[in-house]
This record gives structure tokens, sequence and C-alpha cells, in this order.
């Protein structure tokens, strides 16, 4: 008996900890996306192309899952649903990866991920005006979430307005510098800071609208692997005209076995095949503001991967933002998840309410069968006997505030 309850525990906490693990395996890939896309950028790709072949190996990549996994479930295009795969398409993989890598390619990749911080803000902000998130500040879960979101918002701006001294980590002094190696790696003078930062602004804006849509969509078609492969597959169509109107040389279309190749592979495959499909899955279950709560862990990771591979230097204000972006998330996470066990308890209540609601309706219908019963057998008598006088009396209200459930 003791095995079988340890067994249950164990399958109960890896079914609750599923979407935690997910979301904080991806922000490691989205880590690697940003240094490998950092120095693909830096090494002279456009990143209109990246973007084009980026999703093209998504494409071909979780395509054939879809067809094959999805054969019997998949539902019927309609006009509306392929107007939101078309704006998905253009939100996700054209205005939100454009717009992010020529914010990378002007800053840094912490910073990007700094600002790329203002995304649970962003998604909470829009999920409550589009009504997918209920805001009753009376609520301590409500308050955890709204505290947590402006932290999260605080921690990031910290990083992005104040420096201060730089923190030598215990590595930092036995890492070569990959910077005077780098011949294509721009000085910190030369970046365009405001512009990198209004880019990268208009990115995470459109990342927050895609987020949102791509849950409205999900409950209309109820695929998410054919839902991945077709806003990767419009993704491409629609990156390939922006690359044509922007790119006039055919040579910008080269690529080789080279990191060019890697940055293309890898952000493809990870960042948007399995990135789109786990986020979809798990935004299903606890919805769009849990899945890009994760987003601050990136920016903690690529400080942390940059100083190793870019030797990019950490800042006391970097350090002090993460401090609160961590806070902010945890925050906001406490609220989801007080939110999600509330809404697991009224799903639980609802069916024995109902059960007990039936089986009080039943009592109901046979007394009155019984009762009809007796009177038959006693008509033409003028007088009722005691035993028909018991039966057709009022029903007493005791049984029905039994089965009435007490309220979360």
């Amino acid at each position: 008996m003791e095995g079988i309850k340890t067994k249950s525990s164990f399958r109960n906490f890896m079914e609750t900890a599923k979407p935690y693990i997910a979301m904080i395996s991806l922000q490691f890939g989205y880590a690697g996306m940003n240094i490998i896309t950092k120095v693909s950028l830096n090494r002279g790709m456009s990143h209109y192309v990246l973007v084009v072949y980026r999703h093209a190996f998504a494409t071909a990549v979780i395509a054939p899952f879809a067809l094959v996994l999805e054969r019997k479930i998949r539902p019927k295009m309609s006009f509306s649903i392929f107007m939101q795969i078309f704006v998905l398409g253009l939100l996700g993989p054209v205005i939100d990866q454009n717009f992010y890598y020529a914010g990378l390619k002007f800053t840094s990749p912490t910073f990007s991920c700094a600002m790329s911080n203002m995304l649970p803000a962003m998604t909470f902000v829009m999920a409550v005006l589009c009504r997918m998130e209920i805001l009753d500040m009376k609520k301590i879960r409500c308050q955890a979430k709204v505290l947590g979101t402006a932290l999260t918002v605080a921690g990031a701006m910290l990083m992005t307005l104040y420096k201060g001294k730089v923190v030598e980590m215990i590595w930092s002094s036995h890492i070569h510098t990959l910077k005077s190696s780098a011949p294509g790696t721009p000085a910190d003078t030369d970046k365009d800071w405001v512009k990198g930062s209004i880019l990268l602004i208009i990115a995470t804006f459109a990342w927050a609208s895609f987020f949102i849509l791509q849950n409205v969509t999900m409950r209309r078609y109820t695929a998410p692997l054919s839902l991945t492969s077709l806003v990767c597959f419009m993704g491409t169509l629609q990156s390939i005209a922006v690359t044509f109107a922007m790119e006039h040389k055919p040579n910008v279309w080269q690529i080789g076995f080279d990191m060019n190749l890697l940055a293309a592979a890898y952000a493809g495959i990870v960042s948007s095949s399995i990135a789109y499909y786990v986020q979809g899955l798990v935004m299903e279950k606890r919805g769009p503001v849990f899945v890009t709560a994760f987003s601050p862990l990136m920016m903690i990771i690529v400080a942390i991967m940059g100083s190793f591979i870019l030797a990019e230097k950490i800042f006391l204000g970097g350090v002090l933002g993460a401090v609160l972006i961590v806070i902010g998330l945890y925050s906001v996470l406490w609220g989801k998840y007080k939110e999600y066990k509330e809404k697991e308890a009224e799903e639980f209540l609802e069916p024995v309410k109902d059960t007990n609601n039936n089986n009080a309706m039943m009592m109901i219908k046979d007394i009155e069968a019984n009762n009809t019963e007796v009177m038959q057998k006693n008509e033409g008598k003028t007088v009722m006997s005691p035993a028909t006088f018991a039966i057709s009396a009022p029903i007493p209200t005791v049984p029905m505030l039994a089965v009435e459930a007490p309220k979360p």
C-alpha cells in the first residue's frame, strides 16, 4: 500500500511539475539561440534571411509529425482560422523576430533579453483587456500578479538605465575574451542603444500579441502540431516576401556549413518548432500569462552564458535588476498557481453538485409516484389514511441543504 501511495504521489508531482519543467527548459533553448544568433549576425548574416531559413527548418522538422500524428483529429480549415494563422505568421516570424534580431544587432544579448522582460507585463495587460484574465484586486492572488508584473518591469528598466560597477565573476579572469578575435564585433560606443531599444519594444509587443492570438486560435483549431507547422510555413512565405523587398543582393541567400547554418537550424528546430508546440500545450492548460512569466529566466541565463562565450561584462545594475525580476517572476507564478488551484477545485465540485441535485430530483419523482399510487388505491374513500397523509406532506428542506456544496 505504501508503495502504491508513493507512486501515486510521485505521479501527481510530475503531472504538476510538467509545465514548469517545460518552460524552464525552453528558456535555456532561447538563451542558446540568443548567443548563437548574436555571433552569426556579427559575422554579417542578414537577419531577414535568418528568419526565412529558421522557419524553413522549423516547417521541415515539425510538418511530418503533424501529418502522421494528427491526421484523424485535424479540424477543417475555415476562412476565419486561415486568417488567424496568417496574422500569427505575421506577428511571430515576421514582425517579432525581424525586429528582435535588428535590436539584438544594435545592442547585446543580455540587453535584448532584459528588454524582452517587458513581455509578462504586456501579456498580462492585454489578457486583462481581452477578458482572458479576471482582475479582482480584492483577492491576494490578483494583487500578487500585479505586484509581480510591476517588479518585473522595474527590474528590466533598472538593467537598462543603470549599469554601475562591473561585477567580477570567478571565471572572468580565466576566460580568453572573444571580442578581440571577432572582427565583426562592434564596440559598445558604436551601438545605437536607443534605436535598438525601440526595435526590441516593438518586437516584445508583437510577441505578446502572438501569445494572445495563439491562445484564441487553439480553442478552435485543436491540433497543436498542425497549427505550429502552418504558422511556421506561413511565416516562411511572408518572410521570403519581406526579404525580397529589403535585400536586393543575391549573395545574402548564400549559406554554408558554418555558424550561419547552425544559427538557422538551431533557431528553427528549438526556438520555433519545439517552442511553439510546447508553448501551445502549456498555454492550453495554464494560459498565456503563465507562459510569458518565465521569460525573465532567459535574461539571467544569457548573462551568465554571455560572460563565458562572448566575454560580456556583467554590471551591478544587471545583478540588482535580475534580483527584482526573479522576485516578480515568483510573485506572478504564485498568483497563477493559486488561480489554477481554485479552478481545479471548482471543476471538482461541479460534478458532485450536479450528481447530488440529480439524486434529489429522482427522490422527489419517486415520492410523487408513490403518492399517486396510494391516492389511486384510496380512490373513492372520503377519509385519507395516515400513511397517505404522511406521503403527500411537503418534502423537508434538510436533504436539499445537505447536498449544497460549500463555496471554495
